[in-house]
C-alpha cells in the first residue's frame, strides 16, 4: 500500500484567490510563557486544498457539514491533462469513460502544481468544459477534483460550470490539489476530508490518495 498526500501546506504565504486574505498564523501560547504552544489560526473558508459545497453559491443547497462523511471518500480517477497549455480546455476526450464510469470522483492533472507560489499560478489554467460537467451530473460522481486554484477560468466572474453542477446535484469540488501526477491510471482510494464546521460553505481539506 502506498499513500500520497494530496494537500498544499497552510502557511501565511501561500497563494490565495486574487482579492482575498491570506491566512494568518500567530502564535497565542507558548513554550516558555504558558509551558505549551498554541497558534491562532484566521483564514477564509476557501483557503489552500480546499473543498467547495454548493451552499458556497446557493442559500437552499447543502453546506458541508449537512453531507455524511461518506460524501468525502470512494474510488478516484485521475484524468492526465497535462499535456494542455496554458487556458485550454478540459474535453471529453481527456477521459477514458470505461474507468471513469467506475470512479465516485474525478481529479483532472495539468500539472499547474508546479506553479504553486508563484505569480503564474493565478493565470490562464487549464478547465473544464461545460460538457465535462454534464458527464459529472449524469454519472453522479460524488465530487471532483483539480490542481488549479479554481474550476472555472480565472477569467470567468459567473463561475458557469461551479452553478451548472451546484444548482441540482450533490456534488462537491476540490481546489488546489497537488502530486496527481503520482498516482497513476488505475482506480484508488481517495479522502478529502474538510474541517467540520456550521454552516460550512467551503473548508480546507486534507487530501490523500490510498493505492494497493
Amino acid at each position: 500500500m502506498k499513500i500520497i498526500d494530496l494537500t498544499h501546506t497552510i502557511s501565511e504565504n501561500m497563494p490565495v484567490y486574487p482579492g482575498t486574505e491570506g491566512p494568518k498564523l500567530r502564535v497565542s501560547n507558548t513554550y516558555e510563557q504558558h509551558g505549551f504552544k498554541e497558534t491562532l489560526l484566521t483564514m477564509y473558508s476557501h483557503t489552500g486544498t480546499h473543498m467547495d459545497a454548493p451552499a458556497h453559491l446557493f442559500s437552499h443547497r447543502p453546506t458541508l457539514d449537512s453531507y455524511s462523511v461518506e460524501q468525502f471518500l470512494g474510488k478516484a480517477l485521475v484524468v492526465d491533462c497535462s499535456s494542455l497549455g496554458d487556458g485550454d480546455k478540459i474535453t471529453m476526450d481527456f477521459i477514458n469513460e470505461k474507468k471513469a464510469n467506475d470512479a465516485e470522483f474525478l481529479l483532472f492533472y495539468t500539472g499547474w502544481d508546479k506553479k504553486w507560489g508563484s505569480e503564474s499560478y493565478f493565470g490562464d489554467y487549464p478547465y473544464i468544459t461545460e460538457e465535462v460537467a454534464d458527464y459529472l451530473i449524469k454519472t453522479k460522481k460524488k465530487g471532483v477534483g483539480l490542481d488549479v486554484i479554481g474550476i472555472d477560468p480565472i477569467s470567468d466572474f459567473n463561475l458557469t460550470i461551479h452553478k451548472k453542477l451546484f444548482a441540482e446535484n450533490d456534488i462537491v469540488v476540490i481546489e488546489n490539489l497537488t502530486r496527481l501526477g503520482e498516482i497513476g491510471e488505475e482506480l484508488f482510494t481517495f479522502f478529502a476530508l474538510p474541517i467540520k464546521f456550521q454552516e460550512a460553505d467551503g473548508a480546507p481539506v486534507r487530501a490523500i490518495a490510498i493505492l494497493d
